[in-house]
């Protein structure tokens, strides 16, 4: 049976956001995570609406989901609310 525990350590904190270099965990960009079975439902927003890289997350993420156990997964992607840096996000940034 797949966790959410499993996914948020051998998924969401090993992926990086290609552009930012830092986990899309620790970035607050896993929304909501619900789990059926061996079905997977997540709920994942970008940096950005224009993020580039958005299908190549998409696919890798579906890809390591499906190592983990999941049968079926299912990404759906939200801008609402926009993504926004925590204080504590913005001062590992630098910004």
């Amino acid at each position: 049976m797949i966790t959410k525990e499993q996914l948020i350590e051998n998924v969401f904190k090993k992926y990086e956001d290609p552009e930012i270099h830092l986990d899309v965990w620790t970035l607050g960009l896993v929304y909501d995570i619900k789990i059926e079975g061996t079905k997977v439902d997540i709920l994942l927003t970008f940096t950005s609406p224009f993020c580039p890289f958005g299908p190549q997350m998409v696919g890798d993420l579906k890809d390591m989901i499906k190592k983990e156990g999941a049968e079926e997964v299912e990404i759906d992607i939200t801008f609402d609310p926009p993504w926004k840096p925590s204080d504590e996000l913005r001062e590992m940034l630098g910004v």
